[in-house]
């Protein structure tokens, strides 16, 4: 259905006719555990849901782009020759930073018209992220560019860490231009190394729950880089303690764990709980991995409970309708494992959950959410997600 409104919209707005219409799919990601770690080139894992950033666009025959967006109200437009800087709470920075970012590689001689929309609420599900990749494939399309994943990942990375300022890691990205159907990719941020490795059989399956909280936030508005300042500085006292010369930006993914083990108390106590946090999210990411592989549904719902508990106690991230929502989740029939979503200061709360149980799981959550945060509980929804693959541009979609 969304799909078939983008493309009435656009045919309203532009009189383009259905073969020139191309549709970008880009779908929203999670992060059953390596939350808050890739910004310190730490291990992550992730997949992609079967709901997305759909993006409707027809090539220009000049230089001027236009979009428009089903969810936020009015007209993103420039031309290629002169790109806007960004402005705050603007959605429109997306694309903005889509063209630039593809100018500092490339020329694009053609605009394009858009209208973008999605199903999903925002927030926690890296929409961010997709919306940036929609954009840049719907430039490359237009202009006949062909980029591979990798590089496209470097190019979001540019909307998002220098158009933007949000220093983020390269999870989110590549878990959208990466993932495969059915699989959990297994991330290693320092080497840039993938592994796809498949769900886990299992009697019943699961469900990949997400459960929107109602509250949303822009990360640049949000703790987030001070978060990722604040474990810089822990990399670089524990490096500076142990006889080395930290780097201008220093990781914590350079500070070996054995020098953790012996120096970390000596930091003061915000560094050492962001420090506990990188260093047990890492040990967890590994028991994870090899629980999937063994198809522990169980002791994989442990482990994104702990977490959960460790993005709450130690990396201090969550707003206290998502901590709610994390404690509910724990606490419902049918639920394996829950954790925040994304940085944890606005958005989603995922679980993976059993299929079977889905009227009682909903009904639990109903019971409890509502009541205890009124306002955002009038907003919040449930949602019972599958795995999907990576972003592309559909065949056949005009």
């Amino acid at each position: 259905m969304q799909l078939e409104v983008l493309k009435q919209h656009l045919k309203r707005q532009t009189g383009c006719a259905d073969r020139d219409i191309r549709i970008v799919y880009a779908p929203l990601r999670i992060s059953p555990f390596g939350a808050h770690v890739d910004h310190q080139d730490g291990l992550v894992t992730g997949m992609t849901l079967n709901q997305a950033i759909l993006l409707a666009f027809t090539p220009r025959a000049d230089r001027r782009v236009c979009v428009e967006s089903l969810n936020f109200p009015g007209c993103v437009e420039f031309t290629l020759d002169d790109v806007p800087p960004k402005s705050a709470k603007d959605w429109g920075n997306y694309v903005r930073g889509a063209a630039l970012a593809l100018q500092q590689r490339y020329t694009l001689h053609t605009g394009i018209d858009a209208v973008v929309g999605g199903d999903m609420p925002i927030g926690g599900l890296s929409s961010s992220a997709a919306v940036g990749v929609a954009y840049l494939l719907a430039l490359e399309t237009a202009n006949g560019l062909t980029i591979s994943p990798a590089e496209n990942i470097q190019l979001d990375r540019y909307i998002e860490n220098i158009y933007l300022g949000l220093k983020n890691g390269i999870m989110d990205q590549s878990m959208i231009l990466m993932s495969e159907r059915d699989t959990l990719t297994y991330l290693d941020c320092q080497t840039v190394a993938f592994e796809k490795i498949p769900i886990p059989p299992a009697k019943n399956g699961f469900d990949i729950l997400v459960v929107y909280s109602g509250v949303e936030q822009a990360l640049v508005g949000t703790d987030y880089n001070n978060r990722v300042a604040e474990c810089q500085e822990a990399a670089r006292l524990l490096l500076t303690w142990s006889g080395q010369r930290p780097p201008e930006q220093p990781r914590l993914r350079m500070v070996p764990e054995a020098v953790y083990a012996e120096l970390g108390e000596r930091l003061p106590a915000p560094l050492n709980r962001r420090a506990r946090h990188f260093f047990t999210e890492i040990a967890r990411v590994r028991e994870g991995v090899a629980a999937w592989r063994a198809g522990d549904v169980m002791r994989i719902g442990q482990l994104m409970r702990e977490s959960g508990a460790s993005s709450i106690h130690n990396y201090e991230s969550g707003c206290p309708q998502l901590v709610t929502l994390y404690n509910i989740l724990c606490a419902t029939p049918g639920v394996y494992g829950a954790r925040f979503s994304g940085a944890g200061f606005r958005g989603c709360c995922i679980a993976l959950s059993d299929p079977a149980c889905r009227e009682e799981i909903r009904a639990f959550i109903d019971a409890r959410y509502p009541a205890a945060h009124p306002n955002a509980g009038a907003r919040y929804s449930v949602h019972f997600c599958k795995s999907d693959g990576p972003a592309r541009v559909l065949e056949g979609s005009g």
